[in-house]
């Protein structure tokens, strides 16, 4: 009797399906790897359930995610949406109010967080002048008169983030995030290969963008060494395979490369042994 035959037979149950939660914290680079890829509207790469399904039949993942503007807001944000921004309807895109001041990073059950340096790369914030509180004015050009110079008045800019910066930042969400659980974190890097770029001579430049990736890079190789944490190397996934292939722009890979990239975080979650914590759906 085949194990098919076994399983249709009414007084069998099948083997029950079982279920693990991630909670992912990021941007394009962490949603469309580990969720879906969208292009035109068409899911061109179907997540990380696209390789369970083949290699760990019987486990899926259930994903939840929320953009992250950068590892300082998270660190400020207390969960609620400030006295201040009540009332203004602001279209503020894939970064709406209730992710940018969520503290869901710390209070949802998972059995494995996902981050992203991209923002902390990538990201100026403003601060509120007296309360304090940051924000990323998401789609700014498209706000009303009147709430651009709300923001121009009530805010000021804080510039990009240190490296030194990032990471002390993230040794603290790393310190909080285990202060309420003991699961696996891993941070996704980012690839340093900028499309175009063709620098060949530094002398007199400011640091460029490739440049800041890589000392990101290796500052996040350091965290790990201290504390522990998993990286998804980005960096050399993309090497590896190709950037003229994996990569669109500076920031967005191919659905080849959203696919390599969840194929490398399945592979470090296997060997976390998240897999074996399933419980059954």
């Amino acid at each position: 009797m085949t194990k098919t035959d076994n399983l249709n037979l009414p007084h069998k149950k099948r083997e029950a399906m079982k279920r693990l939660t991630l909670f992912a914290k990021g941007n394009v680079d962490v949603h469309d790897a580990l969720h879906s890829c969208r292009i035109g509207g068409t899911v061109q790469w179907n997540g990380i359930n696209e390789i369970l399904r083949g290699s760990y039949p019987g486990l899926s993942m259930r994903l939840r995610h929320e953009t992250l503007t950068r590892s300082d807001a998270v660190l400020s944000a207390t969960g609620t949406v400030p006295a201040s921004m009540a009332g203004r309807d602001l279209p503020l895109g894939n970064y709406p109010t209730t992710s940018q001041f969520s503290s869901a990073l710390f209070t949802t059950p998972a059995d494995a967080v996902f981050l992203s340096i991209l923002p902390d790369v990538a990201t100026e914030l403003v601060r509120h002048r007296t309360e304090g509180y940051f924000l990323y004015p998401a789609d700014a050009a498209t706000w009303t008169d009147a709430d651009r110079r709300w923001l121009r008045s009530e805010f000021a800019p804080t510039g990009f983030l240190t490296v030194e910066q990032s990471m002390e930042n993230f040794t603290k969400i790393i310190e909080k995030l285990r202060q309420e659980r003991d699961v696996p974190i891993l941070i996704h890097n980012l690839s340093s290969v900028i499309p175009g770029d063709g620098v060949h001579c530094y002398l007199g430049l400011d640091e460029t963008f490739s440049t800041r990736v890589r000392r990101f890079n290796l500052a996040l190789v350091e965290l790990s060494e201290a504390t522990g944490i998993s990286i998804v190397d980005v960096d050399t996934i993309i090497a590896r395979h190709g950037a003229d292939r994996m990569k669109l722009d500076t920031f967005h890979l191919t659905p080849e490369g959203y696919r390599r990239v969840a194929e490398e975080a399945v592979r470090v979650l296997a060997d976390l042994g998240v897999f074996d914590t399933a419980r059954e759906a």
